[in-house]
């Protein structure tokens, strides 16, 4: 059974809400911003059903 540290869970934590953030913002951008970046709305939509 892996064994794991209080920060390595902390880093794991803050990893998990950092991309949750990225990604709730990503979703808000509109369509003439994502084709700034070059993402299409239907890669937003699974990038944003992602989980971890």
């Amino acid at each position: 059974m892996p064994r794991f540290t209080l920060n390595q869970l902390r880093a794991g934590l803050h990893r998990y809400l950092e991309r949750r953030r990225s990604r709730r913002q990503l979703a808000t951008l509109d369509d003439r911003l994502l084709r700034d970046v070059g993402i299409s709305r239907a890669q937003v939509r699974r990038e944003s059903r992602r989980l971890f």
